[in-house]
């Protein structure tokens, strides 16, 4: 049911309800709780308050896939939703937070947006769980902005409590910084009625204020430019929080969705987290947006800069980020105590709380039930989602598999290199990137790494949505780096440790892959032509420590031409690999010149049915262009493993240099032997 919203007038002028109030419809009322008698405070009283936080839900609601379209409960509100209310349970005081990006992320915020849309009145099947579970604010994110402001507007409508966003205003059109104002309220304060350590009731006053990436502005132009403008998170602290202080609040909780660096802050940063903790008054940090756990062993390295995730503070300051999609809750114990005629945090103990395990043959196991509330709010949404991502929405004109990915130019992996060129090409079109070569890196997911069950299989025909997951199983965005030939090069090397030396001078039978070498970093790129020479040893090992000078890319070409060590190219990827993930050498994110807002799956979707309706209703044609090969060997007994199926072995006849074997190894994949002796 909507909520009516409130005059301003009225929610700004309630001292129990809120401070820093704008204009915005964006603001929710917060029940004024009366307290019937005024408590002396007495020096030394402590109150113990629990701060419950999520984050980056991504329209992840039930513990469900909808790509695979079977129960994933590794993921869902439906389970967090479980272990809010066991944690309340637990503890005398408490509040719970979001912080962002909720309405976007999964199949069911892309029907919600794309499909059904919202008409007034309509509620939100992420606002019809949240609002079972009571949370007292919302920070807003980065991906809310992705479906446009209307919408954004139409779905927050539903959500009764209120959202904030310190950093995002309206743009004015002048350049005077003093009049902008507030897209959304930059915080709020609210009256919470707590019980002391000695069961005495108090009213403290709890202020939140959020911050969302000043990237919005990059990543969601289309949406946001000439409508507002975002401004430096640091900054807004500084100005909001000394005045949140004189309004009163006793307790200040930052809600960032912005993730943790430790290098020197530049203005505009998008992951200032950290900076927060030294901005004084804040006293608590819940932040989000990296899609990681704090604390956690990924920020172990981090003790010389005041981080310590033992308790979970940063500079003193208690924090956390409780992962994504639901995987965890994020708690934060505090213990507050009256000393000097103020409340002050005098202990911290943040925790993550999670909603599964893995046991030791890698199964999921469940620790919580489902939520009967939000399962029961969201069971119409869920199965019209359902029935969408399964209903055939373009063609391929033939099969596409991964079988043979790793030894072998793929449809698989061309069917993404191919969707990233597509993208690229619009999104640089006009700027001053427009003209350079657009190369696209893409690796094979599923490919063996899972089991001898775990390839990409997709019938010639009909494709539904959900099918795309096959193709690009991660929810990763897409990033186009700019590098210099000698850069592609080196990258390609280290993709090539994927193969072990094949020694031309011994009898023996010799494997080829490299089996500690994870075949997602396998990158094939696609725009250029080369060879490996699998007979050089690796330049790199698994972990992109360089091993030796050797160079396994030859013939490497830019349109019949070698390319040369310094010439430019754009290389189209995402956000994994383009901040450094699988520790390729020259790739990091300084060298990022589009920063994409938008999911790899979806920019496949996309040109998967752009094509499709191209070609004369046979489909797309996922042919794979041939672009790289090995080097030939001579007179060696190469093999490899792969997918046992009679799909994979009846695919291989249509390769002369793949050659089935009948042996099956203990793990059952089917060994091939491989014919180098000729370019393929």
């Amino acid at each position: 049911m909507k909520t009516k919203l409130l005059p301003l007038a009225i929610l700004c002028g309630s001292s129990a309800l809120f401070a820093g109030c704008s204009d915005s419809d964006n603001s929710k009322a917060v029940k004024k709780v009366e307290v019937s008698k005024p408590v002396i405070v007495s020096e030394g009283t402590k109150i113990e308050v629990r701060l419950l936080e999520t984050t980056d839900l991504h329209a992840n609601l039930l513990n469900y896939n909808y790509f695979a379209d079977k129960q994933d409960d590794k993921v869902g509100l439906v389970k967090t939703a479980a272990l809010i209310r066991q944690a309340r349970e637990q503890a005398t005081n408490s509040v719970l937070v979001d912080n962002g990006d909720l309405i976007q992320g999964s199949p069911l915020g892309d029907y919600m947006a794309k499909v059904k849309n919202l008409a007034d009145g309509d509620v939100h099947p992420v606002y019809a769980a949240m609002n079972t579970l009571n949370y007292d604010v919302a920070n807003i994110g980065n991906h809310e902005f992705n479906f446009g402001l209307a919408f954004l507007n139409e779905a927050i409508d539903d959500a009764n409590f209120p959202y904030i966003s310190a950093n995002v205003f309206k743009d004015d059109g002048d350049d005077d910084a003093n009049n902008d104002e507030p897209l959304f309220s930059p915080y709020v304060i609210q009256d919470k009625t707590f019980k002391d350590t000695q069961g005495k009731i108090h009213t403290i006053k709890v202020g939140f204020i959020g911050f969302v990436p000043p990237q919005i502005m990059q990543w969601d132009k289309a949406n946001l430019e000439g409508k507002v403008i975002a401004k430096d998170i640091v900054a807004m602290a500084n100005k909001y929080v000394p005045k949140m202080k004189e309004e009163g609040a006793d307790l200040i909780v930052a809600i960032p969705h912005s993730g943790l660096e430790v290098s020197a802050h530049k203005p505009l940063a998008e992951n200032a987290s950290y900076y927060l903790s030294k901005v004084e008054g804040i006293d608590a940090i819940m932040f989000g947006h990296a899609h990681a756990n704090f604390p956690g062993a990924r920020y172990e390295g981090l003790v010389e800069h005041g981080v310590d995730i033992e308790k979970g503070t940063i500079n003193g300051v208690a924090a956390v980020m409780p992962g994504f999609w639901g995987n965890n809750l994020g708690v934060i114990d505090l213990t507050l105590e009256y000393q000097s005629g103020a409340w002050q945090v005098s202990d911290s103990q943040s925790s993550l709380q999670p909603i599964y395990k893995t046991d030791e043959n890698r199964a999921t196991i469940a620790l919580v039930e489902n939520d009967a509330q939000v399962e029961s709010a969201i069971t119409q949404a869920h199965q019209e989602t359902r029935d969408w991502v399964n209903a055939p929405f373009a063609k391929i004109a033939a099969p596409v598999n991964s079988y043979f990915a790793l030894v072998n130019d793929d449809p698989s992996i061309q069917i993404v290199t191919d969707a990233q060129i597509w993208y690229t090409q619009k999104i640089v079109q006009g700027t001053e990137l427009e003209g350079l070569p657009i190369l696209s890196a893409g690796a094979p997911f599923r490919s063996g790494r899972g089991g001898a069950d775990d390839y990409t299989s997709i019938a010639m025909g009909d494709i539904a949505y959900r099918n795309v997951a096959d193709l690009y199983i991660y929810p990763n965005v897409l990033k186009v780096l700019k590098l210099n030939g000698a850069q592609v090069k080196e990258w390609l090397e280290m993709s090539a440790a994927q193969f072990q030396q094949i020694d031309t001078s011994s009898a023996d039978v010799q494997m080829l892959i490299n089996a500690q070498f994870p075949s997602y970093n396998f990158d094939v790129i696609d725009g250029i032509t080369y060879q490996i020479d699998v007979t050089q040893p690796a330049r790199y090992n698994a972990t992109g420590e360089k091993v030796s000078d050797s160079q396994r890319i030859v013939e490497l070409k830019y349109q019949g031409k070698p390319v040369d060590a310094e010439q430019k190219f754009l290389v189209a990827t995402n956000n994994y690999r383009a901040s450094g993930g699988g520790n390729f050498p020259a790739i990091t994110a300084d060298k990022i010149v589009v920063d994409s807002p938008d999911e790899n799956r979806q920019v496949v979707a996309d040109y998967i049915a752009y094509q499709s309706s191209k070609n004369n209703g046979k489909g797309l044609n996922p042919s794979a262009d041939m672009n790289w090969s090995f080097a030939p060997v001579a007179n060696v007994q190469i093999l490899f493993a792969s997918s046992n199926s009679d799909d994979a072995k009846a695919y291989a006849q249509q390769f002369s240099h793949i050659i089935p074997t009948t042996e099956v190894n203990e793990d059952g994949f089917a060994i091939y032997q491989l014919d180098l002796t000729q370019p393929q």
